[in-house]
């Protein structure tokens, strides 16, 4: 399926490579002015080159070297981006790192607050930054990038588990601070891919992130994995207005029919469909527990 964005301008983050540059591409591809960044200023490069092919038009692409981490960089980033476009219509918060592998006692604690301010301060950081823009406009789009580590526990990655955990609580709680200024914010779920950080898990091998999580990404890897174009496509569909009043909801690109989303609108916006919550044992059919 295709979704417009002509006419809409985009700020992607961690864009230089693996999902990010896929969604850069579909968001170009879709007739979207981007600003893109990255910290690898080869890649970064390179990716701008490549999105330039797709959109030979002036002023369509911009990027910038930037940390998410790093406020004066977001600054920095927002700014040029205000400048250059005008205007900005959706934030996507991509970038995002795995963080040390191995038990917590024993990574490197330096490391494991790194992986937190990129993943979960970095994003929130970018929407505070741009929150003020979206409000004076009355409209906004946050797509902020979520993962297996939301919604299941994964061991000796455990700051990326609570990073992506995190993330998804402050997507839903935005949601519906900003819900009366027509932003729409929701996390995607984007299925196992195979990116640099299923590289960094082969890597470390099973003696740090365990056998059971090595075997599995051993097979992921040999299978393919999910492919990046799905969660691309699924970012494209939440940057546009065929989304509009979807919001607070985390999506799987994979698995959930996210295409029939305007079929179900009043489901997604009275419930909480699509949302992290408690499990109690009633829930799992069970009589105890219960008042």
């Amino acid at each position: 399926m295709s979704y417009d964005l002509s006419g809409r301008a985009a700020v992607i983050t961690g864009a230089s490579q693996g999902l990010g540059r896929a969604i850069a591409r579909a968001y170009v591809a879709a007739g979207a002015r981007v600003a893109i960044c990255g910290r690898d200023v080869g890649a970064l490069a390179e990716t701008h080159r490549d999105l330039e092919t797709l959109a030979p038009e002036r002023n369509r692409v911009i990027s910038e070297v930037a940390d998410v981490a790093q406020e004066s960089d977001v600054q920095r980033l927002v700014n040029r981006a205000l400048e250059e476009f005008g205007r900005i219509d959706i934030l996507v918060n991509n970038a995002g790192i795995y963080g040390p592998l191995g038990t917590i006692e024993e990574i490197d604690w330096a490391a494991w607050v790194r992986a937190i301010e990129i993943n979960l301060l970095g994003s929130v950081m970018l929407c505070r930054t741009l929150l003020p823009h979206f409000k004076k406009n009355r409209y906004g789009k946050i797509v902020q990038l979520s993962g297996g580590g939301a919604t299941n526990p994964l061991p000796r990655i455990s700051a990326y588990a609570v990073s992506k955990a995190a993330i998804v609580r402050f997507a839903e709680t935005l949601a519906e601070e900003v819900r009366e200024y027509s932003i729409d914010v929701n996390s995607i779920a984007p299925g196992a891919l195979n990116t640099r950080l299923l590289d960094e898990v082969l890597e470390a091998g099973p003696e740090r992130v365990g056998k059971n999580f090595y075997d599995r990404s051993l097979k992921q890897k040999e299978s393919g994995g999910a492919g990046l174009d799905r969660g691309a496509e699924l970012a494209v569909f939440l940057g546009s207005a065929a989304s509009d009043g979807v919001t607070g909801k985390l999506i799987s690109a994979v698995w959930d029919p996210w295409p029939e989303f305007n079929q179900h609108a009043t489901d997604l916006q009275k419930t909480d469909i699509y949302t992290l919550r408690r499990i109690v044992p009633k829930d799992r059919g069970l009589k105890w527990g219960v008042d």
